[in-house]
């Protein structure tokens, strides 16, 4: 571990300047490739589980968390139902009750709860019809069921409750003959106990208004689709104010704005690409090279983001998501393809018989729908799905930190022999041609004044901790896998804690809220059924505080090490001292 001495001197000229800048730097990624930031640690510890006993059919996929009941409320489309999990032990997760989405809906996709009111959204049995949210209260009674936009995919309340906010994907059937709207839904859902009488209005918002032309950045690509049919929301953050929602338009490589206030979709705007030919964005491209080879490819990804969250720093509103990718596969179309099966332009790429090799980046799967920029019908750059990495982004969507890497470096690090397995067996490396990692949930949580991501890996499985308190440079803290290689023998009986396989949907729970007065994550994950928690110990970084000799502090006071990596000195000399434990 890295630690400052109590007090250090630090003597800048203007020339040594760029020097001090990269020193910190260092000092930073040092301390994040030891899987211990500078000063400070976090650790989450498996204290409960609840197992379903369902494998593979998505019965335990989002979860929702009561303060009022101590229960959990969790999407589990195997029974059609959500389960309610009592945890005021929550070493101990125990089922009270199920709450079916029958008659009104099919199956359910996300669960949301603020003020005793529970709120399901589910999709019909005809999937491009339209869906419902049906509402529930904490002990079980029904209250209402709303009419919202086809195949409703995710709902969130907003912070002060009153509101619901519903992404309604709108997915094409099996022939691509049939691409129903994408909407966005806002619900009053009011306040006080008037709210429990039902009778909620829904004013479904869809994306008619942009028919007429957006962005050429956003991938607008469905056979015969309008702009309106073919954006697909997938998911949904809301400013902390709660003025606006950020919505994730994953196959479409964009996101959506909406005005709560107004309720209006503002803007659609494009993500970009991450660059996999230099710097840190490097992947491993192939399962057919019996190894680990984390590169640089002249290979694109996009982004296309599943999970996503908003979080205030300094009054300031950041997103982070979680960069999955996903692909568009119908019988009536069809996008992904294998590099090695595509015709590449010569000069674009001079060596494509060697690239196109299965342990190059042949077996790689990437979309047909973009990379021929002069049609000419050979490819002159090729687009990958997901950048198998997190993202934090400004609110105007302007890219402001990405990890790289990192997910990929770590796991390498973690299982050596279990790298990009997949997360219905143990696979070597078999994910590595078909997004990787796979980063598909995600939220944030603030302790003891810092703001962390947990981000969940849903091939290979586990959580990554990052402290995103300065977004522009979070820092690494930690990675759980709650998953076993190999798999426990099912003669010999299983753990008291059996493993998680295919993380879907993450909660933080807050100290002052939870059942024990600790911090909790709560993992629910689709494949082995099960709904986790996790206790979260965090250490806070060491504070320290930049002095002139005077005494004076010049530019920042009470900085964290981990604000020190944006920090770049101008001429003369300062005193760096710790705050706690602090002596000159």
């Amino acid at each position: 571990m890295h630690r400052l001495p109590k007090s250090l001197i630090l003597f800048v000229t203007s020339n040594l300047t760029i020097l001090l800048c990269l020193g910190l730097l260092f000092w930073g990624k040092a301390a994040a490739d030891s899987r211990v930031p500078a000063g400070g640690g976090l650790t989450l510890t498996l204290i409960g589980q609840y197992e379903t006993g369902i494998f593979g059919e998505s019965a335990a996929e989002i979860p929702a968390y009561d303060p009022a009941s101590q229960q959990l409320f969790i999407t589990n489309s195997a029974n059609g139902v959500v389960d309610v999990l009592d945890i005021s032990d929550p070493t101990s997760p125990a089922l009270v009750a199920s709450l079916p989405v029958s008659p009104f809906a099919a199956s359910p996709n996300s669960v949301a709860v603020a003020d005793g009111l529970v709120a399901i959204a589910a999709e019909a049995a005809d999937k491009q019809a339209p869906g419902s949210v049906i509402f529930y209260d904490t002990a079980g009674t029904f209250v209402d069921a709303v009419t919202v936009g086809a195949l409703p995919d995710m709902v969130t309340f907003t912070p002060d409750g009153q509101k619901v906010i519903v992404a309604g994907e709108g997915e094409p059937n099996d022939a691509y003959d049939n691409d129903p709207l994408g909407t966005v839904t806002i619900i009053d859902v009011g306040a006080g106990p008037t709210r429990f009488a039902g009778g909620f209005a829904a004013n479904i918002l869809d994306f008619t208004s942009f028919n007429g032309g957006v962005d050429p950045a956003i991938r607008i690509f469905g056979p015969n689709a309008s702009v309106a049919q073919d954006l697909e929301p997938e998911y949904v953050a809301v400013s902390p104010d709660g003025g606006t929602a950020y919505v994730t338009l994953q196959e479409n490589n964009a996101l959506a704005i909406v005005d709560i206030g107004t309720e209006s979709i503002t803007a659609v705007l494009p993500l970009g690409y991450a660059d996999f030919s230099s710097g840190n964005h490097r992947f491993d491209a192939s399962d057919r090279d019996d190894a680990i080879n984390i590169a640089n490819w002249p290979v694109f990804g996009m982004y296309q983001p599943d999970a996503i969250a908003a979080f205030e720093i300094a009054g300031t509103t950041y997103l982070a998501t979680a960069n999955e990718g996903d692909a568009r596969d119908y019988a009536g179309f069809a996008e992904e393809e294998r590099i090695k099966d595509l015709t590449l332009d010569a000069t674009a790429f001079p060596s494509s018989a060697t690239l196109q090799l299965d342990e190059n980046i042949g077996r790689l799967t990437v979309t047909i729908t973009e990379g021929d920029t002069d049609n000419d019908e050979d490819f002159d750059a090729l687009y990958m799905f997901g950048s198998r990495s997190f993202t934090i982004w400004d609110s105007a969507g302007n890219l402001v930190w990405d990890s790289g890497d990192e997910f990929e470096q770590i796991t390498a690090a973690a299982y050596p022999e279990n790298f990009n397995s997949d997360n219905d067996e143990d696979t070597f490396d078999t994910r590595s041609d078909n997004k990787g990692p796979e980063p598909e949930a995600l939220t944030t949580g603030v302790i003891a004044g810092h703001t962390y991501a947990f981000i969940g890996l849903e091939r290979i499985g586990g959580i990554m901790v990052y402290d995103v308190t300065v977004p522009q440079a979070p820092v690494f803290m930690t990675y759980v896998n709650n998953r076993q290689f190999p798999p426990p023998n099912p003669t010999e009986g299983n753990p008291a804690l059996g493993p998680d396989l295919g993380v879907e949907g993450l909660i933080f729970i807050p100290a002052t809220v939870s059942p024990n007065g600790e911090f909790l994550l709560v993992g629910a994950n689709e494949v082995s059924g099960s709904t986790t928690i996790f206790q979260i110990d965090a250490q806070t970084p060491t504070d320290v505080a930049l002095l002139g000799l005077s005494g004076q502090s010049p530019h920042y006071d009470l900085l964290t090490t981990a604000s020190l990596l944006l920090l770049c000195l101008v001429s003369g000399t300062f005193l760096l001292r710790r705050t706690r434990r602090s002596s000159n």
